[in-house]
């Protein structure tokens, strides 16, 4: 049974193998709450009066509060502290139950705080606390015995009529000492598939990259390239196109979020105004909302648009910083700066 409270690993709950975090799970304890409110209603003692329906209230209260804590309580193995929650639960409920009961005789569902703890021990299995499981269902076996001394049948009467609830528990016994270590193998194959596969994403995103830039590469400079071939010189046109080109992939390098027609064609046109366009990316913009991104693309195609001589640097900040963009234009006689905040809106202008 130690192999039963082997920690599963970091990233895996034995939860989800299980299925308790689904909504099946919360019907079947909605069931298991509400089949013991009607049993506890039905069969209280005859003539226990106020007394006896508190015993019945107080066993089905603790119950069920453990039977929730049982699929909602994260952690593998359970925490230690919601394990002893549990695990007293049942003992408590036969307890409450039981000291309302002085007639031996009456029906066996009078006796349904056994079942109860045999459930709440069952998942006490499931999540990794076997032995602890067996304790609370002894105690609570134990106090099936010492009630039926008090009531004049001998020990030997409250044994027998809870040995029956110890099945369930050598079953879940079973799983735990089987299906749990199979459980970390699981999640171990699952971890290592997950991996691969962020790998082959990620050599695939690289592929997909490269063959992106070398289409790039050949729509914009394979033109020029065969011109360079020609033993004829360059023209003032041709070589100022050459220089346009060059910015270009540059800036697809260095700003990479500004790698958007909008601003090329704003950046062309202002360095072919005469504009020195600086372009700089620090990734402050990775992980953005579109809505954030367009904001701060269109500061930008604004700021080119405008420029008439100079120099603009445009620079994503780094994550993290108070400001994310700058839009810095500096002219002969003037120098403007704005920042754009986190939400990619305009903060200051000086």
């Amino acid at each position: 049974m130690e192999r039963s409270i082997e920690r599963l690993p970091n990233d895996g709950d034995i939860r989800d193998l299980m299925g308790l975090r689904t909504v099946a799970a919360t019907v079947l304890v909605a069931f298991f709450i509400g089949t013991f409110a009607l049993v506890g209603a039905t069969t209280r003692p005859i003539g226990s009066g106020t007394a006896g329906v508190l015993a019945e209230v107080g066993a089905w209260l603790v119950t069920s509060v453990a039977a929730i804590a049982l699929i909602r309580a994260p952690g593998d193995p359970l925490g230690r502290s919601v394990t002893a929650g549990v695990a007293a639960a049942g003992p408590l409920a036969t307890v409450l139950v039981l000291l309302v009961v002085d007639d031996p005789f009456v029906r066996v569902l009078t006796f349904w705080p056994l079942s109860a703890t045999t459930a709440l021990c069952t998942y006490l299995c499931v999540r990794g606390r076997t032995l602890v499981a067996w304790a609370s269902m002894l105690v609570a076996i134990l106090v099936a015995g010492v009630w039926a001394i008090g009531v004049g049948q001998g020990f030997g009467y409250g044994i027998s009529i809870s040995l029956i609830n110890l099945a369930p528990l050598l079953m879940s016994s079973f799983f735990a000492v089987t299906i749990r270590p199979a459980a970390r193998e699981i999640y171990l194959l699952q971890g290592a598939g997950t991996e691969a596969a962020a790998a082959e994403a990620a050599r695939r995103a690289a592929l997909e990259e490269r063959d992106r830039q070398l289409g790039r590469l050949d729509d914009r400079a394979r033109p020029l390239l065969e011109r360079l071939v020609d033993a004829a010189p360059l023209s003032t046109g041709e070589q100022d196109e050459c220089g346009l080109v060059e910015a270009r992939l540059r800036d697809s390098l260095r700003a990479p979020t500004f790698d958007v027609r909008s601003v090329a064609d704003a950046a062309r046109q202002a360095r072919s105004r005469g504009v020195e366009v600086i372009l700089l990316d620090d990734r402050g913009l990775a992980g953005a909302d579109d809505e954030v991104r367009d904001r701060v693309i269109g500061g930008a195609v604004t700021a080119l648009t405008s420029a008439r001589t100079g120099t603009v640097t445009i620079r994503i900040l780094p994550p993290r910083r108070r400001v994310l963009a700058t839009v810095l234009q500096v002219t002969d006689d003037d120098v403007v700066r704005e920042e754009y905040d986190d939400r990619g809106l305009l903060i200051s202008a000086d």
